[in-house]
């Protein structure tokens, strides 16, 4: 398997320790914003890494997420020190997580979670949610667009509310087709203006499999 290091500096020594050290993986090391968006494209890396400090690291991951070819990549921003204001913008263009140096016990199942991330499809479709928390001022049914759909979350498009990471929702979807499913799920990424990356916390098996036979219909993206 093969990871795409992104650093000016030499991020390698230090995930000796982790899977991506341990596993048999080929690094490909790339220092500019153009280099790193060719190996991507090249190599299909199982995972990007990406280093907070990189100039323009919100760009790369930003053009990463916008190429139909490297847009379900896994991305993880590589971070020291405290958090920086700079982490959420990394995580609003796209990357799936931010990993805190030195690399802890806690980063073999993380880095694993990550390049397990399964295929993802792209479609439109309605949405309604409610956000859960009582403190919210959103407590009437919200319309919203699915941009796309995987088993363990999907993308969603909406001008009515504004969602803030952790955001607890409990929603109904209709998909193409006629299938239609609900459940509950936390905001975990905000995509965009307006969008918002929900991980699914509650679908029963009949859900579950609605979603698997919707995404497979595809091949996926």
């Amino acid at each position: 398997m093969h990871a795409l290091i992104c650093s000016e500096g030499d991020l390698q020594e230090e995930l000796a320790t982790t899977v991506l050290g341990r596993g048999g993986f080929e690094h490909h090391t790339a220092s500019r914003l153009e280099d790193a968006h060719l190996m991507a494209l090249a190599a299909r890396p199982a995972i990007v890494m990406i280093d907070r400090d990189l100039p323009r690291a919100d760009q790369l991951v930003a053009a990463l997420r916008e190429d139909r070819s490297t847009r379900s990549l896994s991305i993880a921003v590589v971070a020291r020190g405290d958090i920086d204001e700079t982490e959420l913008a990394l995580l609003e263009a796209g990357a799936n997580a931010i990993l805190r140096l030195p690399a802890g016990p806690d980063w073999d199942a993380r880095l694993n979670r990550l390049m397990a991330i399964p295929q993802r499809r792209q479609a439109r479709f309605p949405v309604s949610f409610w956000v859960l928390a009582a403190s919210s001022a959103l407590q009437s049914q919200v319309p919203a667009t699915g941009l796309n759909l995987s088993e363990n979350g999907m993308l969603l498009e909406t001008r009515v509310a504004d969602l803030d990471l952790g955001a607890e929702l409990e929603f109904d979807v209709r998909l193409p087709g006629g299938d239609a499913f609900g459940g509950t799920g936390h905001v975990v990424r905000l995509a965009g203006p307006g969008q918002y990356g929900v991980a699914f916390a509650r679908l029963d098996e009949r859900a579950r499999e609605v979603v698997r036979r919707f995404v497979e219909t595809a091949g996926g993206h």
